[in-house]
């Protein structure tokens, strides 16, 4: 049989899903390569009717992943979009929401905060206070209420996807499902099929899934996590990750300024001056100590 093109919809281990020529195809890759992910364009050649290997991956524009010392997890290619979704309750991460913004940024992709579950006022004005930060630096910030005012919901994201490829994360209890079951008709549906096809049982939280909404816009779930590993960054894509460090890049008096504690450091004149949030400083020197953990850095 002839080569396919087809677009991974998810990806379980070594075992993705497909679609093409409007059906979904269970396909692996030769040998042990698991460098596939959910949003890759592929190329397969099919070995049964619904079965196939994957030959190719064709070039992306974008890709989404985070890591730990030793290893990386791939979350989404080709994605134009980063939803980070937090909640008023429970409480959300501060350090997390950080790190997935230090991963847009490096990886190409805008981003955007989502505070969820409005309706509940105990904690709205101090999570509004916290997501406030992020919005000083340049990130926009969208309020919703999922479940009490849906409609409203999607009043308010439904212009922000239309025609682009958008990842949502948040850690668990933050509604991100709910946001899901709003904005992708019929998701349950194909949750179900997406799940049988991956024989994944009741891991069907535990991989990243495509929802094609209509030909120009995608919306992937991505699975709750706590932690955000951004080993793979080096320093030079870590400084340039911080937008608010641009207008002091380059003004240090040392060329090769590490922003640690440096004399005539631009960063460390404008930490001191309030330009920049000290705790955004403390962001880039803990991810800078972790870069340097790895296995082969240079």
């Amino acid at each position: 049989m002839a080569d396919r093109q087809g677009l991974i919809v998810a990806a379980h281990g070594r075992h993705y899903l497909a679609q093409a020529e409007g059906q979904l195809w269970q396909c692996v890759t030769r040998g042990k390569k698991s460098d596939v992910a959910t949003g890759d364009v592929v190329r397969f050649q099919p070995t049964s009717a619904d079965q196939g290997v994957i030959e190719e991956i064709l070039p992306r524009t974008t890709l989404l992943y985070r890591s730990d010392q030793f290893k990386s997890k791939l979350l989404a290619a080709n994605v134009t979009q980063l939803l980070i979704v937090v909640a008023t309750e429970p409480g959300f991460s501060d350090d997390l929401v950080s790190r997935a913004l230090v991963a847009s940024e490096a990886a190409g992709i805008r981003a955007r905060i989502v505070l969820n579950k409005i309706d509940l006022e105990a904690q709205r004005d101090a999570a509004r206070e916290r997501v406030a930060r992020f919005a000083d630096i340049g990130y926009p910030v969208h309020e919703v209420s999922a479940r009490r005012d849906p409609d409203g919901t999607l009043a308010v994201l439904q212009p922000l996807l239309n025609g682009q490829s958008t990842i949502l994360i948040g850690q668990s209890g933050m509604g991100k499902s709910s946001l899901v079951q709003l904005l992708v008709p019929d998701v349950e549906i194909a949750v179900r099929e997406i799940s049988q096809r991956l024989d994944s049982g009741k891991h069907t939280t535990t991989f990243t899934r495509l929802y094609t909404v209509d030909e120009q816009t995608r919306v992937i779930d991505s699975p709750g996590f706590q932690e955000f590993g951004l080993y793979h960054l080096s320093e030079g894509m870590l400084e340039r990750a911080f937008p608010e460090f641009a207008p002091h890049l380059g003004g240090c008096r040392f060329y090769n300024c590490h922003h640690v504690a440096e004399p005539g450091c631009a960063l460390l004149a404008a930490v001191a001056s309030e330009a920049i949030d000290a705790s955004r400083h403390q962001l880039y020197l803990q991810l800078r100590h972790e870069s340097l953990q790895k296995p082969g850095y240079r």
